[in-house]
């Protein structure tokens, strides 16, 4: 469970796609029964501080000293005036904390529109099979002369809960390469280069994608 002291991280879910990018941070300042309260939160790009308001829904993280990221999705729920104005936000079920583990990443099944680039003869939009921050993979007709250690130039379609959407570009290497029965071909793909800014949407979007799976 985050602590008092500790930085939060977070993202204010938004129909704003540059607006939902955006990373806070704001110090924990105390804990209560039912909720955490926390400074008032900094973008982590330009240092200025930001307003939120009740009900604003946060996707947010906190790290522990052993270097991992644990996940939780939040909402404010009240105010209070203290020597500074703390804003009061739900506490996390420990059951819905996610844990990611320094150069471990979820992976989630999803089916998400992929653009795939792999020279003048490889090219074609097709669906994933499954998602993560450390590579995907996708399913494609077996007429495409794709084999392990081919890089790709991959741009995803990548939706998240409030109704925006990202495109995440990247340079994927094949790792595997799977005929099917029906004469297609799984593809798996680790990403040879992504910037972090690119890897944090899709990271975001398995976050939320496996929420919406434990809520069901």
């Amino acid at each position: 469970m985050p602590r008092i002291n500790q930085m939060l991280f977070f993202e204010i879910a938004s129909t704003d796609q540059s607006e939902a990018s955006v990373e806070y941070k704001a110090r924990i300042a105390d804990e209560l029964e039912d909720g955490l309260l926390i400074e008032t939160p900094i973008s982590g790009d330009t240092g200025r501080m930001k307003r939120l308001f009740l009900g604003d829904e946060l996707s947010a993280h906190f790290i522990t000293e052993d270097g991992i990221k644990n996940y939780f999705d939040s909402h404010v729920i009240g105010f209070r005036d203290d020597t500074i104005r703390l804003i009061k936000i739900r506490k996390p079920d420990p059951e819905r904390i996610t844990k990611v583990q320094r150069r471990h990443f979820l992976r989630v099944s999803a089916e998400l529109e992929i653009a795939v680039n792999g020279g003048a003869h490889i090219r074609f939009v097709t669906l994933t099979d499954d998602v993560g921050g450390g590579g995907i993979s996708f399913i494609c007709d077996g007429k495409w002369p794709v084999r392990p250690e081919m890089v790709l130039d991959c741009w995803m379609l990548v939706p998240y809960k409030n109704g925006s959407l990202e495109h995440a570009s990247f340079k994927g290497e094949i790792v595997r390469v799977v005929d099917l029965p029906t004469g297609r071909k799984q593809v798996m793909i680790k990403f040879a280069s992504i910037s972090d800014g690119e890897r944090q949407k899709i990271i975001r979007y398995c976050f939320e994608r496996q929420l919406d799976i434990r809520n069901r």
